[in-house]
């Protein structure tokens, strides 16, 4: 009986360190799913590929290129400053004001891929006109933002500072020269409560939150007007993407 007794509380044991070897080998495989650095920007999945079959067209959403990080477009790579993996999101960065002959919209650059959580706004700067057919309830005066170039005492135009809240809710084909302004820049909100746009920050957000239940995210690319920004096309069209820099910082030059 004693042998039998013994026999078991080894049985038992090798039962207890096989299963502590089973969980640390689990969860030892989970924590070393496979990353790659580009410069200070951890890239994961979807933007790397686990295997061969693990393949996503958003994996040729990002261009690592001299340990620096882009957005592909067909206009050509845009910096990228930052990437949530918890809300899906990523930032193009806008490091300075940039003139309106070089205007490149959010809504370009979003379309196609899902709503960011909070909407991409617009700084338009030094304009000589307010009003637009088809966005004077989206348009509004701004006061708490530095010029593009110039001392807020140097400009004589009647307003020096207009925000677009939401950018999604502007004319596709809204331009800054429409309402005859030199200079933008591309913001978006930090959070919810900044509802005066005081904290808003450079750059733009871009959803990579794509449904597993999509059947086939470039069908948009595939109609005659569909909602195919440039950053989709540069996926779903290899051939249409340009591996230039993009035009997202230029010199301010005034009316």
């Amino acid at each position: 009986m004693e042998e039998i007794l013994q026999i078991f509380k080894k049985l038992k044991l090798q039962y207890l360190l096989l299963s502590h070897m089973l969980l640390f080998t689990t969860s030892t495989a989970l924590k070393t799913a496979p990353t790659f650095h580009c410069g200070n920007l951890q890239l994961q999945t979807p933007f790397l590929a686990q295997n061969s079959t693990n393949f996503s067209p958003l994996n040729l959403m990002t261009r690592c290129k001299s340990q620096k990080l882009y957005f592909r477009t067909s206009l050509g790579l845009f910096p990228i400053s930052s990437i949530d993996y918890t809300s899906k999101t990523l930032i193009v960065s806008h490091t300075s004001c940039s003139s309106s002959e070089h205007f490149v919209s959010p809504a370009l650059l979003s379309a196609g891929f899902p709503s960011p959580p909070l909407p991409n706004s617009l700084l338009l700067f030094n304009c000589s006109h307010k009003t637009h057919p088809t966005a004077a309830s989206f348009i509004h005066n701004c006061t708490r933002f530095h010029m593009c170039g110039e001392a807020a005492s140097e400009v004589q135009l009647p307003f020096s500072c207009l925000l677009v809240k939401d950018i999604e809710k502007l004319d596709p084909g809204f331009h800054p020269k429409d309402l005859s302004c030199s200079g933008y820049r591309r913001v978006y909100r930090r959070s919810l409560s900044e509802e005066d746009y005081e904290g808003v920050d450079l750059g733009s957000r871009i959803s990579f939150d794509i449904p597993d239940h999509v059947p086939d995210m470039c069908n948009e690319c595939k109609k005659p007007n569909g909602n195919c920004g440039v950053g989709l096309k540069c996926i779903c069209h290899a051939n249409d993407c340009s591996k230039r820099q993009g035009p997202f910082s230029c010199h301010i030059t005034r009316h």
